[in-house]
């Protein structure tokens, strides 16, 4: 294996990403898959932050619930508040804004880059998801619906907001 690539998986086999992203394998597919627009979801700040808050909330619920391990849901507390209160990986959003479906893509890339940057600061590497699952930790207790009709309005609240002041 190239050090300018990590092999990951899911369930329609393994892929290459390049060993520098933050997203997967899943956000990988959706931009083979959903090239429409050339406009990318980091484009979009606001929602970027949108839905890192979602994440955020749901990984304080569930932390407080024990539904996932307290040393993973402060890992992920914190890569939502390096993007929140950093702007750490605000280019690793690359799923077009048309991109199919219900918004599943821009969901899994929001997961695959939380999980990445959670990683990190656990002291593992990029992919090393048996410590830190993107879609088992990062979307615990979520569906797509759950998180991304409320990181839209997040995003649309906070853009009417400045565009009042």
């Amino acid at each position: 294996m190239s050090n300018n690539i990590r092999i990951e998986e899911d369930l329609l086999g393994t892929r290459e990403v390049p060993a520098e992203a933050y997203y997967g394998v899943h956000t990988l597919r959706a931009i083979e898959n959903f090239y429409i627009s050339n406009n990318k979801i980091s484009d979009i700040p606001e929602f970027v932050r949108g839905m890192v808050m979602v994440k955020k909330a749901a990984a304080l619920a569930n932390k407080e619930l024990q539904t996932i391990p307290k040393s993973v849901a402060n890992a992920i507390i914190a890569a939502c508040d390096e993007v929140l209160n950093n702007g750490k990986c605000m280019d690793q959003f690359p799923v077009d804004v048309y991109q199919g479906g219900a918004g599943t893509s821009v969901n899994m890339n929001t997961n695959e880059v939380l999980a990445n940057i959670g990683l990190e600061l656990m002291g593992h590497q990029k992919g090393e998801y048996q410590y830190l699952n993107p879609n088992d930790h990062v979307n615990k207790c979520q569906s797509t619906n759950d998180a991304y009709p409320p990181g839209f309005r997040v995003a649309v609240s906070a853009s009417i907001a400045v565009s009042r002041t």
